[in-house]
């Protein structure tokens, strides 16, 4: 009976040691500040492996006492680690206190408390182009077309109106009388040659008295 007794108190405390192993402690939450961009971010991450329930709950601290309640979160841990995510614009040096309650196995703080890093969060400044353009933002000259030169265009044909009066004639001079000689006979002519005749006839007689007169003044 003894030796009965004695083994089941052996069984008795393994299987304690064996609960208290497997149930959910505050050794297994942990938390961290950081920043998601330009936005600040706390995490909370449970490596509970039998997955129990928690209720995760962040406070803001100023003097030793709650100033704001960030956020309160529902987590399944597992081995390999759950995180959770609280977004709060932390600032530096700053004080949290995060409250974890698990069934009636955990329901105390993550301790020590949470303290945020000396630098906060900066946002991505967008890098600022340079002024001088490089040679393939520079704009292209345009290209002038050059013009055409015209094709020398064929001399036309006078037409056979343009270049032939009609009936094949060349038309006379204009009006009645003209300053221009006219082939073939005219009906002045005799007249004429009969006036310059007269005259040869009166310029020989002055020549002819003048002579005779000339000779009697000699005598």
């Amino acid at each position: 009976m003894r030796i009965l007794g004695v083994a089941s108190a052996s069984a008795a405390l393994t299987l304690g040691l064996a609960g208290n192993a497997l149930a959910c402690n505050i050794s297994e939450f942990s938390a961290v500040a950081k920043c998601d961009g330009a936005k600040g971010v706390i995490s909370v991450t449970d490596k509970d492996p039998t997955g129990v329930s928690a209720t995760v709950t962040v406070f803001l601290e100023s003097n030793g006492a709650d100033e704001k309640l960030v956020g309160t979160q529902e987590v399944k841990g597992s081995r390999e680690g759950v995180t959770i995510d609280f977004s709060e614009d932390w600032k530096p040096n700053a004080e949290y206190r995060i409250h974890v309650k698990a069934g009636k196995q955990v329901d105390e703080d993550i301790k020590p408390n949470l303290v945020t890093p000396s630098e906060a969060c900066k946002s991505e400044e967008p890098s600022t182009p340079s002024a001088t353009p490089s040679p393939s933002d520079e704009p292209s000259s345009p290209v002038t077309a050059k013009p055409e030169s015209p094709a020398p265009s064929e001399p036309s044909e006078p037409s056979k109106s343009e270049s032939t009066p009609a009936g094949g004639s060349i038309p006379s001079p204009a009006g009645g009388d003209s300053n221009l000689a006219e082939t073939g006979s005219s009906s002045n002519t005799g007249a004429i040659a009969g006036i310059a005749a007269a005259l040869v006839a009166a310029g020989a007689g002055v020549m002819f008295a003048l002579r005779r007169r000339g000779a009697s003044n000699t005598h």
